[in-house]
């Protein structure tokens, strides 16, 4: 073992951060493999209270893949980037039939799972089974890049990093080693204001030692400018029941329920909107009655403001592929149905109106 390995191993033993995964010893490799598909563009932070709850909704891999993807998505709800969900679950699904409820131990088997790319799999190959792989997120990019003062982006970047990663990882613990690249750039190789008097390997950082921390990674080149759309939904009532959709699962929020509507067309109104809308989604006819209110909501690749209105079903049979793509429902179950966040914005206005 090098210097560097034995440094940074030492400071994350001495340290010993506590995650809920890491706490069993030795470590559950379904625990392993559910953080890490959870925390992938989701900070530790928000990631714990799901990752707990989901565990007790699904202690083991088998509870997972004898559930439904409903109730999977409704565990994951306000954790975003849904489609891990419901790759997770197809996974379990797999481990459990063809794997005999044991997860891979070999790269080629795991990479062919729903979801699962290279950063993960060499995590959890690494973590749990010792194996001698690099994990390369964006932690691990920002260390290395200010280490070795690489100034590319990109593939050059992941290249630099991976030959640097595989020459100092440890042979004896390269899971640890992994997880020690994953905590100093999460608590002190930060992106901005990075906490160096306290970092373990300040020895071998090329920025530090030249004074251009700040530096490195070299900037992203900026994405273009988030678009932002205005859509309009409709509380669609009935017999005091309301109507309900499914998002196709290869969709934007796939899998999840949503008040019927879509995005406001050039010189539409919101009455027009909602009828049309409904009408192409569902074979409804409606009418709007009530303004509830309207919301702003930002998402990863975009933002919306939502209006809201009260409409009364006139008639047509919705329509769907499937009888799961839409129903009506109680308003009082709401919150059994995985539903997007903004539309969450909603249900007090909707609950009140039949208490």
């Amino acid at each position: 073992m090098n210097n560097f390995s034995q440094d940074i191993l030492l400071w994350y033993h001495s340290n010993d951060i506590m995650l809920p995964w890491r706490e069993k010893r030795p470590a559950n490799p379904y625990f392993v493999l559910l953080s890490e598909i959870m925390l992938q563009q989701t900070q530790v932070k928000t990631v714990i209270p799901y990752f707990i709850n989901f565990i007790e909704e699904f202690p083991t891999i088998q509870h997972l893949a004898k559930s439904s993807q409903e109730r999977v998505l409704k565990s994951w709800e306000g954790l975003g980037y849904y489609s891990r969900a419901r790759n997770f679950y197809k996974t379990s699904k797999i481990i459990v039939n063809k794997f005999n409820g044991v997860i891979p131990n070999n790269y080629s088997d795991l990479i062919k799972l729903p979801g699962i790319g290279n950063y993960i799999a060499s995590a959890f190959l690494s973590i749990f089974f010792n194996k001698k792989i690099p994990a390369i997120d964006g932690n691990a990019k920002r260390v290395v890049s200010r280490l070795r003062m690489i100034k590319h982006t990109n593939r050059k970047l992941d290249v630099e990093v991976k030959n640097y990663l595989e020459l100092n990882i440890s042979k004896k613990s390269p899971g640890d080693f992994n997880q020690a690249i994953m905590d100093l750039g999460r608590t002190i190789c930060t992106p901005k204001n990075p906490l160096c008097i306290k970092c373990p390997i300040i020895n071998y950082c090329g920025a530090h030692k030249n004074n251009v921390i700040n530096k490195f990674p070299a900037p992203k080149l900026k994405n273009k400018h988030k678009p932002h759309y205005f859509v309009v939904i409709g509380i669609i009532w009935k017999n005091k029941k309301i109507l309900i959709s499914k998002r196709p699962n290869n969709a934007l929020l796939g899998g999840l329920w949503e008040f019927p509507g879509g995005k406001l067309e050039t010189n539409e109104t919101n009455q027009e909107c909602i009828i049309r809308e409904v009408k192409e989604e569902l074979n409804v006819i409606i009418e709007p009655l009530k303004y509830i209110k309207q919301i702003k909501h930002s998402y990863s690749h975009f933002s919306i403001t939502m209006s809201g209105y009260h409409c009364k079903y006139v008639s047509g049979t919705p329509k769907g592929m499937h009888p799961y793509e839409w129903k009506w429902i109680d308003p009082h179950n709401l919150t059994k149905h995985p539903f997007p966040k903004a539309s969450h914005f909603f249900f007090n206005e909707i609950i009140s109106t039949v208490q």
